[in-house]
């Protein structure tokens, strides 16, 4: 009887401590799964997304170091952005709409 109870406990806490992997497996399964963002769809060019800020540095309305990465509508599980949504952003990205994470 003891040992049943050692092996319970044990799968028990095994169980346990594998649930932070099977999480980390989800997110990474949600964040492929959604489509990369088009630049050339309409409401992508109203905003003037590109996949990379490089290519605006020099337009008025950019920040300097202003990325999809340190915008506070990116979720960087997901690789989304409410904004664009069903799409997945390029973290090294850039639009008119990104605020700063506060």
């Amino acid at each position: 009887m003891i040992s049943s109870r050692r092996k319970f406990i044990k799968r028990g806490l095994l169980s346990v401590a594998s649930i932070p992997l099977v999480e980390l497996s989800l997110s990474e399964a949600k964040a492929s799964s959604l489509p990369m963002l088009d630049p050339n769809i309409i409401n992508a060019k109203a905003l003037a997304y590109t996949n990379d800020y490089k290519t605006v540095e020099s337009k008025p309305e950019y920040k300097p170091g202003s990325t999809c990465l340190n915008c506070s509508y990116f979720n960087k599980e997901t690789g989304a952005c409410p904004i664009f949504a069903g799409f997945g952003v390029a973290a090294e990205g850039w639009c008119r709409a990104w605020r700063p994470v506060s």
